[in-house]
């Protein structure tokens, strides 16, 4: 079983809900073993790659850098720029995203020596307001980076739980990234490998049945209710 909701949490009457959504998601996946990468930093920089964009097409990029060894923080710190817009060009917007992955690069760089290690000591919530003060890094890419990249108990939001949450009635519609984020948080044990599979369960969920025309007759979670 999912394990059960935290001591002091918000009034939201909803902990047997979730381990009920996750139950029936986990019985119809299984564990996903997601973030895919072979290390912390393709972690990273797949962080950044794919903001707006297919998974898929991040894989492309993320093979080109490989390719050619730039999975690498002076390597890439170092290299023309055109060189790496064109080496990520898949993952779309690859103007944009080479300036926003030099400049979380940078900043690891500048605060860390260039460490993972280093920077993954930090405290978590401290680490995270470091990385959305940097350009281009938004909650939900700072979020993926502590949870897959440094294994720390963050949970992700994205659009899929969003729709997921919203068409089962457990969330209001306007809600924050905050706000959604502490109603995980508030109710489930503060465990990364759980929160590691559940996002990935949604990402599932909403990709294969959850979608915008919803196929709901085949859902794993078309049995679900309140």
């Amino acid at each position: 079983m999912i394990p059960g909701k935290q001591e002091g949490s918000s009034a939201v009457p909803v902990p047997s809900s979730l381990s009920d959504l996750y139950e029936m998601m986990n019985r119809h996946f299984g564990n996903l073993h997601w973030w895919p990468g072979e290390s912390p930093l393709e972690i990273i920089i797949g962080a950044v790659l794919t903001q707006n964009t297919a998974w898929r097409n991040v894989e492309s990029a993320i093979g080109n850098l490989k390719e050619k060894q730039f999975v690498h923080i002076e390597k890439i710190l170092q290299a023309d720029t055109a060189q790496i817009e064109e080496l990520i060009r898949p993952a779309g917007f690859f103007r944009i995203k080479t300036e926003r992955l030099r400049n979380l690069l940078f900043f690891i760089k500048k605060d860390y020596k260039g460490s993972l290690e280093w920077m993954f000591e930090e405290d978590v919530w401290t680490l995270r307001e470091k990385l959305l003060q940097v350009k281009g890094i938004g909650e939900e890419t700072a979020d993926c980076i502590l949870l897959y990249a440094g294994g720390k108990a963050v949970f992700v939001i994205d659009a899929y739980t969003r729709r997921v949450l919203l068409r089962h009635r457990l969330i209001r519609e306007g809600m924050t990234y905050g706000e959604l984020q502490r109603f995980f948080m508030d109710h489930l044990s503060r465990d990364a490998a759980l929160y590691n599979q559940y996002h990935a369960l949604f990402v599932e969920t909403g990709k294969s049945f959850c979608t915008k025309v919803p196929q709901c007759s085949a859902c794993p979670l078309r049995e679900f209710a309140l």
